[in-house]
Parts: structure tokens; sequence; C-alpha cells
């Protein structure tokens, strides 16, 4: 059974990731790509579908940390015998995809298990492994794909799995290496020197960390999620993942289990806002050139996600093998959501070539006669029902944050004429803009709940509406903002914590309640901040830095009923969130987009 999901930590290579359990189980690995089929898919399933386990034989103590600014790291094991370390990283750079692992005796002498289960396509596949001619380990082949392992102890064949028991004394060090590669290719060469390619990884990443600028609050904590966006980046194109992980489920034992393992234009605007607030510009201009290629095209065929090198047809299966997450069904890859229409991603693909213009990254000229198609589309369509920002899957309806959206997306094409002396049709932009802008005012806002509502006509809540004095549409100041946070505050919040929305929404046909979303608390320190109630932001904050897990990960949601994190792990979004929020605190950006 896979452990609490804040049992695990990420490494990674900027290419793909592996998750690692505190008791030193790689539960979840896909290589060579995030997306790719998992080659250990334990987390999602059993030991059985796939995993890697170094670990004592017998009972033990753990305990780990990631290397200061690094995503290499470090479980130190304890045992009546001695005490051992496991160092777990993914090589950076051009290599072939490797994994290595090196385990270190530290005091006395210490007996470990070794197990290796590998099953490709996601736990299903059983491969074929013979042993290396001439040198310790194995080859594992089945299909297109093959790993290669090496071993600095004899490895064994037992129950289609590949076994080994050995001890480690102090000052002693054994590297275990393991490599993907095409089948079909000659087998990679190895690492000649495995420690030395971890010095290099760690200096790789600490160069990285030292780029940082930010020197606001809760440094630490804030670098560490800077450390996790940049792991969840796929450095060929610069598209970043929502997270590494599907179907890790937003209700445990339930069916909201989606696969994260895709980019989202929404996230456009807070994501370039989070990598500016520390000075990251080289990655901010990556994303920012990602979107471009990504959406380029017809405005009507734009997507609300796309693969990380821009991919569109994200088609969703069903993975039977697989018993979920905690029995959490269906295991799902691909996400159909990618075909739904959703408004409010022009709005945010607007704001974020505002951003990148108003920061001073490099911006083709030629991508304004891509926003003109754009807003000549959402000109045309604003006032159309959709599937709103939390993808719903019951029928459309016209949800009041995307008419928001649709008034950013104006606004911010009115700005760049205004500002940047571009041109565009403002005689017919301003008076549309004040056009949506009274629709929603009317039609979006509940008198008698003093709140705006999710739905024009409705009655339910909905977080994103927290997004209004954000994005600017009404001043903080105003009585409907000031009512809107109080309506979120009332009905939205539990154990302090603020939900999407609540369940049994009319729009939202699954069953099964989710955990509190961690980015829309994140959005509420933004408008306490945004409000004057700095000492309620500062506390809301405080109280979400204390639910990151021993080393410093944010998953997508947290259950105040189990008191654990749930949904895919770690989460982009969550950690987007975080720096920004840490941002408007010490103010470095309040509203977004303006430093």
């Amino acid at each position: 059974m896979a452990l609490p999901i804040e049992d695990y930590a990420l490494i990674g290579d900027c290419r793909s990731a592996a998750l690692v359990g505190r008791d030193g189980s790689i539960d979840w690995l896909c290589f060579p790509r995030f997306d790719s089929a998992a080659c250990f898919a334990a987390l999602l399933g059993t030991s059985d579908n796939g995993h890697w386990a170094i670990a004592p034989k017998g009972r033990y103590e753990s305990s780990r940390r990631y290397l200061d600014g690094t995503m290499v790291l470090e479980t130190t094991f304890r045992t009546e015998a001695g005490s051992c370390r496991l160092t777990d990283c993914m090589l950076v750079g051009d290599a072939a995809p490797t994994l290595i692992r090196v385990v270190e005796g530290l005091e006395g002498t210490v007996t470990m298990d070794l197990t290796l289960t590998i099953r490709f396509d996601y736990g299903a596949i059983v491969p074929w492994v013979r042993r290396l001619a001439g040198r310790q380990g194995i080859s594992a082949v089945a299909g297109p794909e093959a790993l290669l392992v090496a071993s600095p102890v004899p490895l064994t064949g037992q129950n289609m799995s590949t076994k080994a028991e050995f001890t480690v004394s102090a000052g002693e060090t054994l590297p275990f290496t393991l490599i993907w590669h095409l089948s079909h290719e000659p087998l990679p060469g190895l690492p000649a020197e495995p420690l030395a390619e971890v010095r290099r990884t760690v200096d790789w990443w600490k160069e990285w960390s030292s780029r940082s600028t930010y020197d606001g609050i809760d440094k630490p904590a804030i670098e560490r999620s800077l450390l996790t966006l940049k792991a969840l980046t796929y450095e060929p194109t610069g598209g970043i993942v929502a997270a590494p992980t599907t179907s890790l489920p937003e209700t445990l034992g339930g069916q909201r289990n989606w696969d994260y393992r895709y980019s989202w234009i929404r996230d456009s605007a807070f994501t370039l806002q989070a990598l500016l607030v520390a000075g990251y510009r080289q990655e901010a201009q990556q994303w920012n050139q990602w979107l471009l290629r990504a959406v380029a095209g017809t405005p009507s065929q734009m997507n609300i996600m796309y693969g990380i090198g821009g991919e569109r047809r994200l088609t969703e299966l069903t993975l039977p093998w697989l018993g979920g997450y905690e029995g959490s069904l269906p295991v799902r890859i691909g996400n159909a959501a990618y075909a739904q229409q959703q408004l409010d991603i022009y709005g945010e693909l607007m704001a974020a070539s505002d951003l990148a213009r108003r920061a001073g990254l490099a911006h083709s000229a030629d991508f304004w006669r891509v926003e003109l198609k754009l807003i000549e589309y959402l000109s045309a369509h604003w006032n159309d029902p959709d599937e709103g920002i939390w993808e719903m899957r019951g029928p459309k309806r016209h949800y009041t944050h995307s008419k928001v959206m649709a008034w950013l997306g104006l606004d911010r094409a009115i700005k760049a004429v205004q500002d940047y002396g571009l041109e565009g049709d403002l005689a017919a932009w301003k008076p549309l803009r004040a056009r949506i802008h009274a629709d929603i005012c009317e039609h979006g806002f509940n008198r008698s709940l003093n709140s705006f509502v999710q739905t024009y006509g409705s009655e339910d809540l909905d977080a994103s509406l927290l997004m209004i004095p954000i994005w600017e549409f009404l001043p903080p100041s105003d009585p409907r903002v000031t009512g809107t946070v109080a309506a979120v505050e009332k009905y939205l919040m539990e154990d302090g914590l603020v939900l999407r929305y609540r369940p049994k929404n009319p729009a939202d046909p699954l069953h099964g309640k989710e955990g509190t979303f961690l980015a829309c608390s994140f959005w509420l320190v933004n408008c306490y901040s945004l409000l004057g109630r700095h000492e309620e932001a500062e506390a809301l904050f405080g109280r979400l830095n204390g639910l990151r897990n021993d080393v410093g990960l944010f998953a997508e949601e947290y259950s105040p009923t189990h008191k654990r994190q749930v949904g895919n792990f770690p989460q982009s979004f969550s950690h987007i969130g975080h720096v920004v929020a840490a941002g408007t605190l010490s103010k470095r950006c309040a509203p977004i987009g303006r430093f």
C-alpha cells in the first residue's frame, strides 16, 4: 500500500520526476518525460505495479532532507546496529535519463534490503530481464523501452522482481544507477564515477538557486517552492506541469482523480509572476515563449491545457489494472478537459502578455497579431456559457469568473494600446469592456448574499471570486468586494482554509467531498493584504506554511477531516500561490503584474 501523500518527496531532472517515500521506496517514476508511461506505479496500485525500495532490514527510524538549494534528497536510516544515508538524485543535462541512489554507511554496520520491481506501461507489463555480461547489474526490456541497472552488490531474481541483501559499514559508499533507453538502441554507457555525477548535479542546482533575488518573508520556504517549480519545468520547451502525478484523489476513495502532467493556460500569469518575484527572468521568458508557441493558431481552437511540448490532443483513458491510491478509482491518464470551452483562458493569456511586457521580457511583435485575434474571438463569444475555471463536467453555465476574465482580456488589450503604442480598436473595445463590467455587476452579484456568486442568478459561492480585487475588476474598498470576501469566509471555509466551492453544487455532477484548495487559500492571503487586513494575511500565510510536508512540498489540497494532503503532488499551482502570496506580503507584487 502506498504511503500518505505527504510522506513522499520529489526528485527530478527537469524532464521527468520520481516520488521517493520516507521508507526509501520509489513508488512513482515516469521516463523519459513527465507524461511518459510510469515504470514504477506502486503509488496507484501495489508494489507489484513497480517500485524500487532500498532500506534497512528489520526495524528502523528515518528522517530526510533536501541538500540546501537542490532537489537532491537525503534519507537517514537509524537501526540498533548503526545508521546509513540514502541519497537520491536524477542527473540533469543531456545524458540519457538517469537516476542514482547512493547508500553510505555512517555508524556501525547496517544490513540492507533492496527490491526492484520493474513494470512498464503504468505497472501493466512485466519486462524481460537479463544479467549484464561482464558486470554487476541487469537489463530490463519490454517493447520500445528498456532500463539498465548497475549495482555494486549481487542481484538475484525472485517472483518477477530483483532482490539483494547487503551490508554497509561506516565509511563505505555503494552507488546504484538506473538508466532509461530505447530498447532498439545499444546499451548506454554507465557513469564512470556515479558519485562525481551526483556532486555535479548538486552543483547545478545550487548554481540555479544562487540566482534567486527573493529577500522577503520565509525565505527558505519560498526558495523550496521555487526549486519545486524548476523541477516541474520541462527544460527543452519551458512548459511547467501542474503536477508530476496522475489520479491522486481529491477525495480519498473517490472518483475525483485527474491527470495533471500537463500545462494549463490558466496558470500562465501567476507562473510568470512567481518566477519574476525571485528574479528568474530566463525561466519566465522560457515559460512565456512556451505559451506563445502553444496557443498559436485559430483562437476558437485554443486549448485550456497542452502537453509539455505543446501537444493539443490529450485523450483520456482509464487503467483498469491499477487499484487506485487508497482504492480511489478510476485511475486516469490523459485529460478530457483539454477539449472544454473555458472563456477565462483568453483573459489569463492577455494578462500574462501584459505582465511580460511590463517586466521587459522579449516579446515578439508578431504575437500582437495573435492577441488581436484572441480579442476578436473574445468580443464575439464573451457572453457564451462555458465549463468554468474548475472544469465542471456538467452542463455549460454563465460563470461569473469567466466573465470577469473576459473583461480582463479587453482591459489588458486596451492597456497594451495605451501604454505601448500598439494598434487596436479602442473605439470598440472600451464600450465593450464597460458593457461586460456592467453585465457582471448586474447578473453576477447576489444582493441578498451581498456577494458575487459562482454563476449568473445562483446563490452558490466560488473561491475564484477572490480574483475580483486581485485582477483589479473592482477596488478592494468596494463594498461588493468586502461582501464577497465575507461570504467566502462564511460559506467556503473549513478549519480556516478555503474550498473551491461547496459539494453538491448543481454545476458539479461528481460524487464525494473534496479538500480545501491550497491555491485558493493563498488567494485569500492576497485579498486580506489588498484589503489592509495585514495581521490576518500573515496569520493565514503562516497556517498554510505549516501544511507543507517535512521537505517543504504542497499537494493540491488539504483535507481538514483526515488532516492529510490530498490531490496530485506536488502541485505547481499551490507552490505558485505560495510564492505570489509571499511576494504580496513582502510588497514585491500587488496587485498582479505591478512590480
